[in-house]
C-alpha cells in the first residue's frame, strides 16, 4: 500500500499506571508475555504493506528506543522511508509544562516531517492499542466512501468512558454526534484511529496552532463537525486500550481466552515482535503450569496459574504463582507465594514471601526491585 503513511502517538505518560510507566511510557509496556502494546500498530501498518511510518514521542522513550530499534523486525529498516522516532527537539520550551498537551501539538512539533511525507493519506493511530486491525479493508472503505476522515470504532468497549470519545452513527455510518470523555458509555467507542489526507491533515494543524488548540477531540471532532465528512469504520474484533494499572492487569487476565488470543493474533496478520532468539522453557519435574501463558527462555520449578510469563522468568521449586503477570527476568524464589501482582523487569521475591493484590487493585512491584 504506497499511498497511506503511519503516524503512531507514542509519547503520552498516565500516572495511573504508576510503577509500569515510571522509566518507559506506555506503548512500550510488556503485553501477553512476549510483545509490547507499540507491536500491535506496527504489526497493524506493515500487514497493510504501508512502508513508512513516524512514531512520536516526547519522554522516557529510551524503552520504546530498544524494542523497536531501526525496525528490522517488522520489515521497516529502509535507506528511504521506513521506520522514523520523531522526538520533541522542534517543540522544546514552547509551552511551560514542556510536554505535549494532545494530539494537535505533537503533530505541530513534528510538523516538517509531516509536510515531507510522500504519501496522500495519512492515518494517525494510537501506540498503546491492543487490537489486530484490517488497516488495508478500512483504507479501502475511506477511499471508496468519499469521507473526509474515516474513524475507527467499536461497538463495544471495556475502556474507561471519561479517557474515550464516543460517536453516535447513522445507517450509512456518518458520524452524526460526539461525546468527547462522557461520564457514562454513550455510542460507539473510538479506538482513536484515523485516516485522512495529507492536505486535510496539515490545514487542520495549521488551524489549530493558529487557535492554540492542542486537543485532536476539540480541534478536529468537534470543532469541524458539519463542514468535514466523518464516517465510522466499526471494529467487531477485540480492542484494549491501557490505561490504568487495574485496566492494563483485567486486559492482560483476557487473553487467558482462546477466543481473545484468536482474535487478537489472526494468523493471517501475524503480530510481529523484537526477535530475543531465546531457548525453550524448562519444566522441572514438579512443575505445575495451568492455564497459562508461558513465553520462551523460562525456567518453571514451583505452580504457576492463571498467569502470563515473559521471557526469561524463574519460578523455584515450592514457589507458587497464581493470577499475576510477571515480566521479564522475574525471579519468584523457593517456597515464595505471590497473589494478584504484577511485577516489573527483574525483580526478584525472595524465600517464603507471600505477596498479594487484588483483582481490582493489583500489586505492582516497580523495576530492579528485590523484595
Amino acid at each position: 500500500m504506497k499511498d497511506l503513511h503511519g503516524i503512531i502517538f507514542a509519547y503520552r505518560q498516565s500516572p495511573d499506571l504508576r510503577e509500569l510507566a515510571q522509566k518507559r511510557n506506555a506503548c512500550s509496556i510488556p503485553y501477553g508475555g512476549r510483545y509490547r502494546l507499540v507491536d500491535f500498530a506496527l504489526s497493524n501498518l506493515v500487514n497493510a504493506g504501508v512502508d513508512d511510518v513516524g512514531i512520536i514521542v516526547h519522554t522516557s522513550y529510551q524503552s520504546l528506543l530498544d524494542h523497536v530499534g531501526s525496525g528490522k523486525d517488522w520489515d521497516l529498516s529502509r535507506k528511504h522511508g521506513g521506520l522514523r522516532i520523531l522526538p520533541p527537539f522542534s517543540f522544546s520550551g514552547k509551552h511551560q509544562s514542556g510536554h505535549y498537551r494532545g494530539r494537535m501539538d505533537a503533530l505541530a512539533g513534528v510538523y516538517s516531517y509531516l509536510q515531507n511525507i510522500r504519501q496522500d493519506y495519512v492515518l494517525l493511530t494510537t501506540g498503546d492499542l491492543a487490537a489486530n486491525l484490517p488497516i488495508a479493508e478500512i483504507f479501502a472503505q475511506h477511499l471508496s466512501s468519499g469521507a473526509d476522515i474515516t474513524a475507527v470504532c467499536a461497538p463495544v468497549s471495556q475502556a474507561d468512558p471519561r479517557m474515550t470519545n464516543y460517536f453516535t452513527l447513522d445507517g450509512e455510518g456518518r458520524v452524526t454526534d460526539i461525546a468527547v470523555n462522557p461520564p457514562a458509555h454513550n455510542g460507539d467507542a473510538s479506538l482513536e484511529t484515523y485516516i485522512l489526507s495529507k492536505s486535510l491533515l496539515l490545514s487542520l494543524v495549521d488551524q489549530c496552532a493558529a487557535h492554540d488548540v492542542a486537543s485532536f477531540s476539540q480541534g478536529v471532532l468537534l470543532s469541524t463537525r458539519g463542514r468535514v465528512d466523518l464516517r465510522a469504520y466499526r471494529f467487531d474484533g477485540y480492542a484494549a486500550r491501557v490505561l490504568s494499572v487495574a485496566g492494563y492487569f483485567q486486559r492482560s487476565m483476557e487473553l487467558l481466552d482462546p477466543t481473545v488470543r484468536a482474535s487478537l493474533f489472526n494468523p493471517d496478520r501475524p503480530v510481529k515482535t523484537k526477535d530475543q532468539s531465546n531457548p525453550s522453557t524448562y519444566y522441572g519435574p514438579d512443575a505445575r503450569s495451568v492455564n497459562s501463558l508461558i513465553s520462551d527462555g523460562c525456567v518453571i520449578e514451583g505452580t504457576v496459574e492463571n498467569s502470563i510469563l515473559s521471557r526469561g522468568v524463574r519460578v523455584e521449586k515450592g514457589a507458587r504463582v497464581e493470577n499475576c503477570i510477571l515480566m521479564q527476568r522475574t525471579t519468584i524464589q523457593q517456597g515464595a507465594v505471590l497473589r494478584y501482582a504484577i511485577t516489573d523487569k527483574n525483580v526478584r521475591v525472595c524465600q517464603s514471601r507471600m505477596l498479594m493484590g487484588h483483582g481490582t487493585y493489583p500489586l505492582v512491584i516497580a523495576k530492579n526491585e528485590i523484595v
